[in-house]
């Protein structure tokens, strides 16, 4: 499964590598990384979008994952792709605007690397 990580912290990833180096090395993920929204959308318009589940951060300079999302559903208004929205604010407000806008799930930093490789390898 392709995976496209969006996210302008330049930690992300090593972390992902790090955390999932079994699933690479077996062929299970194969993961891309955009370090903002408008890179993602270059990114994008390359890929077969059945092949890609999107994770995104909500809160980077330029183009929020908000916005993101809403650019992807506009062009692809039901999945694929399956969306995963990231962010390190919990709050109702986020969350209730992403899964209306047609997220499919959403996650709170820190990240639950356990919880997230059985979310993705149902998605499979």
């Amino acid at each position: 499964m392709k995976i496209l990580v969006v996210d302008d912290e330049e930690d992300v990833r090593t972390l992902f590598e790090q955390r999932f180096r079994r699933e690479i090395k077996a062929g299970e993920f194969d993961f891309a990384f955009s370090g903002s929204g408008e890179e993602a959308l270059e990114y994008l318009k390359g890929q077969n979008l059945e092949a890609i589940l999107i994770l995104s951060d909500i809160n980077m300079p330029g183009m929020s994952g908000i916005e993101l999302l809403k650019q992807i559903r506009s062009k692809s208004p039901s999945s694929p792709p399956t969306i995963m929205m990231i962010t390190a604010y919990g709050d109702v407000e986020s969350h209730d605007q992403a899964m209306n806008l047609g997220a499919n799930d959403f996650l709170t930093k820190p990240l639950d690397f356990t919880e997230l490789k059985q979310k993705l390898k149902s998605s499979l």
